[in-house]
């Protein structure tokens, strides 16, 4: 796979402009472009990671900011309270259309009982 042609690696260098939520040196989170709640936010790595199948140990840190980020963002947001779901699709057959590790925040609404 050509990643230069990711969706994800094109908003990372720029070549895609978006409002970015939150930016480290790890970790990148923006709004879905086709959200599947009232908040639909995808988190990635700033390194190029293609499924979940593709992580090791020195991928520890990263996940574990993905996850610290998804908290911070949901508390920002104000969905912390209510609850909200956090999702990690992996391969076609478990959702994944995008081959570039991502995690969707999802929430702002109830019972959200839905797969990507």
């Amino acid at each position: 796979m050509n990643n230069k042609k990711n969706i994800f690696q094109q908003i990372l260098s720029k070549k895609i402009i978006t409002k970015i939520i939150y930016e480290d040196n790890l970790v990148t989170a923006f709004n879905d472009i086709k959200p599947q709640s009232p908040i639909h936010v995808l988190i990635i790595p700033n390194n190029f990671i293609s499924t979940l199948n593709d992580i090791n140990k020195n991928h520890e840190l990263i996940l574990g900011r993905m996850l610290l980020v998804a908290s911070k963002i949901a508390k920002k947001m104000l969905i912390d309270k209510d609850g909200y779901r956090v999702v990690i699709n992996c391969n076609k057959n478990g959702g994944q259309t995008i081959f570039y590790l991502h995690m969707h925040l999802l929430g702002g609404r109830q019972g959200i009982k839905f797969f990507f």
